[in-house]
């Protein structure tokens, strides 16, 4: 048995799966938490509060956002984590600088939040 389970999403909250269902649709039958990434980049806010809001209007809970350094020239970037912090109510869980050269995505980015993540839980009777 594992100590935690992470279910990766497919590009976004609202990404069809079927002609009929959506990932969101997914979330909320699996019952996990969701934990939002944003891309830090040129529309983030936009896209972030939007996401917030879909998520949000679901009956799944919201357990974190991070923010991942897409664009390593992105103007005003302390502003917009700033604005994230402030309309975001659900904790900041990190932010994954861009990657350095050579560098492995995955193992990158589970050293920066291993912290992080294994403080979420999950009750595993809410999963039956």
């Amino acid at each position: 048995m594992a100590d935690a389970v992470v279910v990766e999403g497919v590009g976004g909250f609202r990404v069809p799966l079927s002609t009929q269902r959506d990932s969101a649709d997914l979330a909320q039958q699996l019952g996990l938490p969701v934990v939002m990434v944003v891309g830090l980049r040129l529309g983030c806010l936009n896209h972030a509060l939007l996401s917030v809001d879909a998520i949000l209007s679901r009956p799944v809970r919201l357990a974190g956002w991070i923010a991942s350094g897409i664009d390593p020239q992105m103007e005003h970037l302390e502003e917009n984590l700033s604005f994230l912090h402030k309309h975001i109510t659900a904790p900041c869980l990190g932010v994954i600088p861009p990657l350095p050269a050579g560098e492995n995505q995955a193992l990158f980015a589970a050293k920066i939040l291993a912290p992080a993540i294994s403080s979420l839980t999950i009750n595993a009777s809410t999963l039956s």
